[in-house]
């Protein structure tokens, strides 16, 4: 039933489709409006209905028409096709299959890179699976040709077994989800479904609805360059505004020392001379409230450091990028519990955290569809240590399958 899941996946992740934020075309790179052009054609080699790609948003949608007489609900698959930002060139997968849960993988020939329990214990979680892991030089692309992978075998799973009754199922492979700007012009009313849920989660289990709200800080910081030797009084270095910009805010609110529903600033970047420096961070909570108390601390830190002189030296552009999809899926929480039935009926545990990030389902919901985000398999994503086991992407196929199924009952 799953002879093509594997080598699916490994065709996939041998395309290169690593998106570009500093493009200014959608989608961002012309490799992900290749790999649209053959995943629309292997939907319809598949049979699926009314494929088409979207040459304004970037996305593949298709239809797998209703094989029961009841009314039932319809139902959105997402998955994208953007890798993160690290290199995706020449992915060259490795097959391990039935790992002992405890040995060392050598990923380069070098030996310079390894997957090993000490630094990712969860490898222990895998004992007996098939583990597909990359070569040490590129990530793997399991975010989320995974989920790509696994919708696409569902969809050919429920076309070869039409005694599994099913409502209307619409599938859509999208672009630049990694940049945060894939979902801005998706088109809901093409996709027209009740509900959707995103294959773009980690290990078998995770079921998500609650994200980060998010906003991003781009800042430019104007100084006055003069020689150091006779900069008293007269020179303002606008690198020196940058640390002292950063030092205002809580040193302890980072990435790197937060957990669960705790929020954070995130410095992404900062560059630039004693004349000029730009710095960007991105702005997280969980708490609507808390998200918009940060956001005004950014701005007051801003009015702090422009007060000491006579004019304004820090400039902020600051703009929302999305919001936590909580607020819109739990005025229907079926979908939720359809999804959660479906994994129990599996033999899958659910496991209801909240996201410490965002999907393209956090703005997807906030278009009118509620769009929750269920497991794809991937872990230690965007970069080289990165790994998926097949029987984990097995089971994400089972739970699209199975949540079909119980929809239609």
């Amino acid at each position: 039933m799953y002879e093509n899941l594997l080598p699916r996946f490994l065709r996939y992740v041998k395309t290169e489709t690593r998106s570009d934020a500093t493009s200014k075309t959608t989608p961002s790179t012309p490799t992900q409006v290749a790999f649209a052009q053959v995943l629309k054609k292997e939907l319809e080699e598949l049979g699926l209905s009314d494929v088409s790609y979207n040459d304004a948003n970037g996305f593949v949608i298709a239809t797998l028409p209703s094989n029961t007489e009841k009314d039932v609900r319809s139902i959105g698959f997402i998955a994208h096709m953007d890798t993160a930002d690290f290199n995706a060139v020449n992915v060259t997968p490795q097959i391990i299959e039935d790992y002992d849960g405890e040995s060392t993988i050598q990923l380069d020939k070098e030996g310079k890179f390894t997957l090993n329990t000490k630094d990712f214990p969860n490898l222990k979680n895998y004992a007996g699976q098939t583990l597909i892991t990359t070569d040490g030089t590129t990530l793997l692309g399991s975010d989320d040709k995974s989920g790509i992978a696994e919708i696409m075998t569902a969809m050919e799973i429920l076309l070869a077994n039409p005694e599994i009754k099913h409502g209307t199922i619409k599938v859509a492979f999208g672009p630049d989800e990694e940049i945060g700007v894939g979902a801005d012009k998706f088109d809901v009313n093409e996709f027209a479904v009740d509900f959707a849920y995103t294959m773009d989660g980690g290990p078998v289990g995770e079921l998500q609805y609650e994200t980060f709200s998010a906003a991003q800080a781009d800042i430019t910081i104007q100084g006055k360059n003069v020689h150091p030797g006779t900069a008293k009084d007269t020179m303002i270095n606008a690198l020196q505004l940058a640390v002292d910009f950063q030092n205002a805010l809580p040193q302890d609110e980072v990435p790197e020392k937060t957990s669960g529903y705790e929020g954070f600033f995130h410095l992404m970047a900062l560059t630039g001379t004693p004349e000029e420096a730009k710095m960007s961070y991105i702005i997280r909570d969980h708490s609507r409230e808390k998200f918009e108390a940060r956001k005004q601390l950014i701005l007051s830190v801003q009015e702090k450091l422009n007060a000491q002189f006579d004019q304004e030296r820090v400039q902020i552009h600051m703009y929302d990028q999305y919001y936590n999809m909580k607020e819109i899926i739990e005025e229907d929480m079926s979908i939720i519990e359809l999804a959660k039935q479906a994994m129990i009926e599996l033999d899958i545990k659910p496991i209801i955290e909240p996201v410490r990030g965002g999907t393209d389902g956090s703005k997807i919901s906030y278009m009118g569809i509620p769009t929750p985000n269920i497991f794809a398999g991937g872990e230690n994503m965007h970069g080289r240590f990165e790994f998926v086991s097949l029987q984990s992407m097995e089971k994400a196929t089972d739970v699209i399958i199975k949540i079909a199924e119980n929809n239609a009952k």
